[in-house]
């Protein structure tokens, strides 16, 4: 009576090898004659920002190498978790394509209570494509020339030092709650709406301080109305060499910069998602790319699948880690 249930087991078995094998096979052709037709690239942020203008660069030479078109489809809203919804819950063919960032990917799941996608297990990362560079600024009347100094002087007024941020949540505003963590000290967040008028505070005097992309809080520190105290990225920028990195300043280990990178839905064939880190990587190392990247205060950053995915984990905890400390909630 045994041998009747060892056939069947072993003919099941067999059943299902062979229909793996077929679609592992399937996949591989369909990867071969990837792309047959045009791929749109969802940036989750309204056109004209960072993001979008990084995205429409990457889109322009992965038409090229690609021969097809690949078209930048502005989906913004919630912070960008709508866009990043859009592909995680896209068909994984290969032709929607997410330009992510680490608002949607690594902050978001922490701050918001009812998340439509899990970060690590519903995207297919393809590379990364650039490091965004954050500075310290501060307004020239503050009497801080360094990190060191900010802190000895945040220490002795605890809670009187006010920074300023673009929004509750954003990358940031995190930056400073990190290192009011690191260097256990206490300031006072003020929340604006958008970069513009935090800026325009903080030179005004309304606030003391901020941490801010390089590409928006550069022009002021040229003219003189801001004092930049430290790159918060772990390697000094290339915009600015001779401004140290917080962690060189005393606060070791410190990071935090923003990133762009490129994913896909989860399940996309490996084929198509070699084929894409392969372009992605060779867009990268052209030289007009490389200007126009660095033109925005991106550092040009391309890698593997697998690093960028070990990158989104790392990422993902780092944040949240800074959320809870900092008791965030935005819903």
């Amino acid at each position: 009576m045994s041998k009747p249930r060892f056939c069947a087991a072993l003919i099941n078995r067999s059943v299902v090898v062979l229909a793996g094998a077929t679609l592992l096979h399937a996949g591989s052709a369909h990867a071969q004659t990837y792309p047959q037709r045009p791929i749109r690239l969802i940036v989750p942020f309204a056109a004209g920002g960072g993001t979008d203008i990084a995205g429409r660069i990457v889109a322009q030479k992965l038409t090229s190498g690609l021969g097809q078109s690949v078209v930048v489809d502005n989906r913004g809203g919630a912070g960008g978790v709508i866009g990043a919804d859009i592909v995680a819950k896209a068909n994984p063919d290969g032709y929607t394509l997410l330009m992510a960032s680490n608002g949607p990917l690594a902050i978001a799941p922490h701050v918001s209570a009812k998340m439509p996608y899990d970060p690590l297990e519903d995207f297919g990362a393809i590379s990364l494509v650039a490091i965004i560079p954050s500075i310290v600024v501060v307004n020239p009347s503050l009497p801080v020339r360094n990190i060191k100094e900010l802190i000895a002087l945040a220490r002795t007024h605890p809670g009187k030092l006010n920074f300023a941020s673009p929004g509750r949540g954003t990358t940031n505003h995190l930056a400073l709650e990190l290192l009011k963590t690191s260097a256990n000290v206490q300031m006072t967040h003020i929340a604006y709406k958008g970069t513009g008028p935090a800026i325009s505070d903080l030179i005004g005097g309304q606030v003391e301080l901020m941490s801010g992309d390089m590409p928006a809080l550069l022009p002021h520190v040229k003219s003189g109305k801001l004092r930049a105290l430290a790159v918060t990225t772990a390697k000094r920028s290339t915009l600015l060499p001779d401004l140290p990195t917080v962690s060189e300043s005393g606060i070791a280990g410190f990071e935090s910069s923003g990133w762009f990178a490129i994913l896909a839905p989860a399940h996309t064939a490996s084929g198509i998602i070699q084929r894409l880190n392969a372009e992605v990587a060779k867009a990268i190392a052209t030289d007009d790319m490389r200007e126009k990247l660095s033109a925005l205060g991106a550092e040009p950053a391309s890698s593997s699948p697998e690093q960028l995915q070990v990158h989104l984990r790392e990422q993902l905890a780092k944040w949240g880690k800074v959320v809870k400390s900092s008791d965030l909630r935005l819903d």
